[in-house]
Formats: C-alpha cells, sequence, structure tokens
C-alpha cells in the first residue's frame, strides 16, 4: 500500500509541480552544454600538449 501511495505521490508531483523547459530552452541549454564541452576539451588538449613539449624539453636537457 505503501508503495502504491509514493507511486501516486511522485505521479501528481512530476504533473502538477515540476516546471518542465519548452522544446527551444531544452535545445538551447543541449547546444551550450556541447558548445562548453568541446571549448573544455579543447583547453585540455592544449595543456596537455604543452605538458608533454615542457616535459620533452626536460628530458632532453637531463638525459
Amino acid at each position: 500500500m505503501r508503495f502504491i501511495n509514493y507511486v501516486k505521490n511522485a505521479y501528481a508531483e512530476l504533473v502538477q509541480k515540476v516546471t518542465w523547459p519548452s522544446w527551444s530552452q531544452l535545445s538551447n541549454s543541449a547546444v551550450l552544454v556541447m558548445v562548453a564541452s568541446l571549448i573544455i576539451a579543447v583547453v585540455v588538449l592544449v595543456m596537455d600538449l604543452a605538458f608533454e613539449n615542457v616535459m620533452k624539453a626536460i628530458y632532453s636537457i637531463l638525459y
């Protein structure tokens, strides 16, 4: 009985209390997340390549 009440209350909350984004808001947010992810990936790539080159330079001096 408690589980059935839980499911009913959860459904009622999802239908009546939750504010769902419109399709345009959802697509704008998805594009924003993809662009931000791409920018972060490029920044990490540049940092990785820079660190690799610095380490190669240090190793070439030491060995």
